[in-house]
């Protein structure tokens, strides 16, 4: 009946749950609080599938002057994955969007504001090479029938 009643002020807007209900999201994410920034370049997750890239834009601007905000989208299905990317002008002032919108409300879902890890380099594979014909005995695959016999 308790959760019933906390359920239902918070639907309604009162001030006193949100509070609680915010402040417990931001325990989940208590560790994004302790890292410094080093770039000015933050992670945004959680977010509303329909979140465009204009709205994260107008959430993100009054904290200092954004260079990007980009909106990550799958692309077979041209639908948001649910994350995103903000870069500032300043460390300083994507520390204080950090500190502004991490466990906040955008598009009716709570997002987090991480600091973004910097693109791992991906190891290049030499490229295959089908047409080589073995001289050893045994097994080879076929590409049209699949396992055949020597």
């Amino acid at each position: 009946m308790a959760f019933a009643s906390t359920f239902r002020r918070f639907l309604n807007g009162s001030s006193t749950p949100s509070l609680t209900i915010r402040s417990q999201f931001a325990s989940i994410r208590l560790n994004s609080t302790v890292t410094t920034l080093t770039a000015p370049k933050l992670f945004i997750s959680g977010l509303n599938r329909n979140t465009s890239d204009e709205n994260l834009y107008k959430a993100f601007a009054p904290f200092g002057r954004l260079l990007e905000a980009k909106v990550i989208v799958d692309r077979g299905s041209g639908r948001s994955k649910g994350f995103a990317f903000v870069t500032y002008e300043s460390v300083e002032e994507a520390e204080k969007a950090r500190e502004g919108m991490n466990a906040k409300y955008l598009d009716g879902w709570v997002i987090f504001v991480d600091p973004a890890n910097p693109r791992e380099a991906q190891p290049r594979l030499p490229p295959r090479q089908d047409n080589i014909q073995s001289t050893e005995p045994g097994f080879t695959s076929n590409k049209t029938v699949g396992w055949t016999g020597r």
